[in-house]
């Protein structure tokens, strides 16, 4: 298939694009300059067979009012955009898979366990974020395919990139009491499950992109620590975490407590569904 990746030069967007090439799909991927005005879009769309679109400011960062709105329009103003551009093809590509995350979902508790079938998103930044950027994508012609991420773990980028220093240095430990549920996914059952999604051309609607055994934080904490041979002790309170990245502490004290029921449904199988044997084969 003819396949062109937007906000495809990130963490996920070139791991997936080198995944998919390797099952012989001729993959484009673009990154930033794909929506400048320089740049002519609707002519890389022609003829595509898919369009996969993770366009995205990281929120692994420091938020404050002006990244906030970074994070709200690097979503909603490119879909705006991507809209018209697909409306000025005359051959626009035959399927969209649109990115979103679990963020969308409220907070609750690894004993709360949310599915697709929770429709309403959360009343927090995140959730209303997740809420617009969906939105946004749904004006999409021909209407996507979502994906809502949980915490993709991989090597060389990602959640794990800023986690792993720390703790090979043995200073792991509980972050902001550790008991907030923490929803995670192996990258390589994320690439997966987009060439699931390719090859069941019926699919439609929201899937959940995480492993069927969300954690709690300590529990994750305790099973990096573990793959790596290093001490989990040194807590790491949610004064600190607000410290160090604001209101982005958020995206570590958030609970999220989400599986990846129309997934499984479907007939997919994992190949990492257990925190402790992910963890083992990215790091080693």
């Amino acid at each position: 298939m003819k396949i062109i990746i937007l906000g495809g030069t990130g963490f996920v967007g070139s791991y997936l694009k080198a995944y998919l090439e390797a099952q012989s799909h001729d993959v484009v991927a673009l990154g930033r300059k794909a929506y400048s005005k320089e740049f002519d879009l609707t002519a890389k769309l022609e003829n595509q067979d898919l369009l996969i679109v993770l366009t995205g400011e990281s929120i692994g960062k420091r938020w404050g009012a002006a990244y906030k709105k970074a994070l709200l329009e690097s979503r909603t103003l490119t879909n705006k955009l991507l809209k018209l551009k697909l409306q000025a093809c005359q051959n626009p590509p035959k399927r969209i898979f649109s990115a979103s995350a679990i963020g969308f979902y409220p907070e609750n508790t690894c004993e709360n366990i949310l599915d697709e079938s929770h429709t309403e998103p959360g009343k927090g930044f995140l959730g209303q974020l997740g809420k617009q950027w969906e939105e946004t994508s749904l004006e999409l012609t021909p209407k996507p395919l979502i994906m809502r991420f949980g915490v993709v773990l991989g090597k060389n980028g990602g959640a794990l990139q800023k986690m792993l220093p720390p703790f090979k240095m043995g200073l792991g430990g509980p972050v902001a009491g550790g008991q907030q549920c923490f929803s995670w996914i192996h990258i390589e059952d994320l690439a997966r499950a987009v060439s699931f999604f390719i090859e069941k051309s019926e699919l439609k609607g929201v899937f959940n992109l995480t492993s069927l055994n969300p954690v709690t934080s300590n529990v994750f904490g305790k099973a990096l620590a573990k793959a790596i041979h290093r001490p989990f002790w040194l807590p790491l309170p949610e004064f600190q975490l607000k410290l160090m990245f604001g209101e982005g502490a958020q995206v570590l004290t958030h609970s999220s407590a989400i599986v990846p029921t129309k997934l499984i449904e479907s007939g997919f199988d994992f190949k990492y569904p257990e925190v402790a044997t992910a963890l083992k084969n990215i790091v080693e």
